[in-house]
């Protein structure tokens, strides 16, 4: 049987470089060959065992590629054409899909609540740092890559690009808002450029890494508040005349971070959370006005699906938004264990590593 080298998860603290076969495809799926990867946040709570995954499981969620294979009930496509596919795979006819809520496909069933809903790739299927990577229900997920795009101008679209700008959109940012975006990693950068494209016109950055800082500036920040130097919250404040924001997006996935995206809002404001959370959560009382301010707290899981990704690569292609920038380190995938050990660890002012088989 064919076998390819894949990013393993063992066990909490360890994933490595090893061999597994090549996956089989069903009717309805797509073989595909990877040309670039990376690795995100997601897959460190994996590697600390902050978020539980099988033993042996293949790790990544973020591919661009080339169709190697087609299922027998694929039409549309065509082997050796270049395709994203986001981290998010809707089945397109799950209750939660008809809903219109893809990116919960799986997460209520009879068997019980799944969290992440449509996260397949790395939680519940082998995932993309590999050589080759199962898409299931390909018609609903594969999306072509445009000419003249590059996989690394690609690379953010099938999950950091795609819910940093779902946390402007749950948000209902409308044009003339006010927003602050609490962190500026990856997703974070992606959720003030989303906050800029749909309409805000001051976007308040809160970061204190000063590439970040500089890189949030480059994506549409406004003004940025470095949190070792001034309490966010009396800054916003003081930036917003007492007002507060109208939108504030939590990117970071941490009590402080949640509290104060909470306290710097308007009276009727929105927190988009986009956070990945460890522990359980507390609504300090007075962030949340004793259940008064008529706020309210959206949390989001990436929307995937073709569409989805079809319309993030014409934000790409138009020249709107420009995320490779976020791109700040290379690896070949023998050099996966080195990736890891550089970005769990967030040394050399890493914000992305691309990972090319």
């Amino acid at each position: 049987m064919p076998r390819m080298k894949a990013a393993i998860f063992v066990e909490p603290g360890r994933i490595v470089l090893d061999e597994k076969p090549i996956p089989d495809i069903g009717p309805l799926d797509a073989l595909i060959r990877i040309t670039t990867t990376t690795i995100c946040g997601t897959d460190i709570h994996i590697l600390k065992g902050e978020y539980p995954v099988a033993r042996g499981l293949t790790i990544g969620h973020e591919p661009v590629g080339v169709i190697e294979k087609l299922g027998s009930a694929v039409q549309g496509y065509r082997e050796g054409q270049r395709v994203i596919a986001g981290a998010i795979t809707p089945s397109g006819h799950s209750a939660a899909c008809l809903c219109g809520c893809h990116s919960q496909d799986g997460a209520g069933t009879r068997h019980g609540w799944k969290p992440m809903g449509g996260w397949r790739f790395g939680n519940t299927i082998d995932g993309c740092q590999a050589e080759f990577v199962r898409v299931p229900d390909a018609m609903t997920n594969l999306a072509p890559v445009p000419d003249g795009l590059t996989d690394e101008q690609v690379l953010m679209c099938p999950d950091i690009m795609s819910t940093g700008f779902s946390g402007a959109e749950s948000g209902r940012i409308r044009i003339g808002d006010t927003v602050a975006v609490f962190a500026q990693g990856p997703i974070g950068l992606c959720a003030t450029a989303g906050a800029r494209l749909i309409g805000a016109t001051t976007i308040i950055a809160v970061e204190s890494v000063p590439k970040r800082m500089e890189m949030a500036r480059r994506m549409g920040a406004d003004h940025v508040v470095d949190f070792t130097k001034a309490d966010p919250v009396e800054e916003i404040r003081r930036l917003t005349d007492g007002r507060g924001v109208d939108v504030s997006i939590e990117a970071l996935g941490r009590q402080e971070t949640f509290e104060a995206s909470l306290r710097v809002l308007r009276p009727g404001g929105t927190l988009s959370s986009l956070g990945v959370y460890s522990s359980d959560l507390k609504i300090p009382l007075d962030g949340f006005m004793a259940g008064l301010g008529d706020h309210t707290i959206r949390t989001t899981l990436c929307p995937g699906g073709k569409e989805r990704m079809r319309r993030l690569m014409e934000v790409i292609a138009s020249g709107r938004v420009d995320t490779r920038p976020l791109v700040t380190h290379r690896f070949k995938l023998d050099q996966i264990e080195e990736a890891y050990d550089l970005f769990g660890h967030q040394r050399d002012g890493v914000l992305k590593v691309a990972i090319t088989p």
